[in-house]
């Protein structure tokens, strides 16, 4: 059985929660990704999208620099652990119609697994449904 570990990048970049919405987009750009975890303490507290800061800071006319990452972000994060299944990563994010999973070990954050590195793993009818049930839904992360 293939679990999230064989599939989730381990390369993490994280902001603080009192980072701006300025740096997270400067990580973002500098990293060539679309989220970043908010962490403090080790700990994952939040989730934040290059879209959290189009939708939310940039549309609403908020200044990026002085806009904190933890009013942006998405909290309450749904987790896995290295060793979860990859059909059980599936259904908890078709259950929570997201994207992107941060992976936790011993309570701190050790990698993110997305929607595609986990499509590859399943067959094409699959994937494909599984996108399309995902895609449909009101987007979270």
């Amino acid at each position: 059985m293939r679990t999230v570990r064989d599939v989730m990048t381990t390369t993490l970049i994280t902001v603080t929660p009192d980072s701006s919405a300025m740096d997270a987009a400067i990580a973002m750009r500098d990293n060539n990704i679309g989220p970043v975890l908010v962490v403090e303490n080790n700990e994952i507290c939040g989730i934040l999208t290059d879209r959290d800061i189009t939708v939310e800071a940039v549309a609403s006319g908020k200044d990026l620099s002085t806009t904190k990452v933890i009013d942006l972000c998405t909290a309450n994060v749904q987790t896995v652990s290295p060793d979860t299944s990859i059909e059980d990563a599936v259904q908890l994010m078709q259950d929570h119609s997201i994207r992107r999973l941060p992976v936790v070990e011993n309570g701190a954050p050790v990698g993110i697994v997305s929607l595609g590195d986990l499509t590859v793993d399943i067959d094409a009818a699959s994937a494909g449904k599984m996108i399309q049930d995902i895609s449909a839904d009101t987007p979270n992360n």
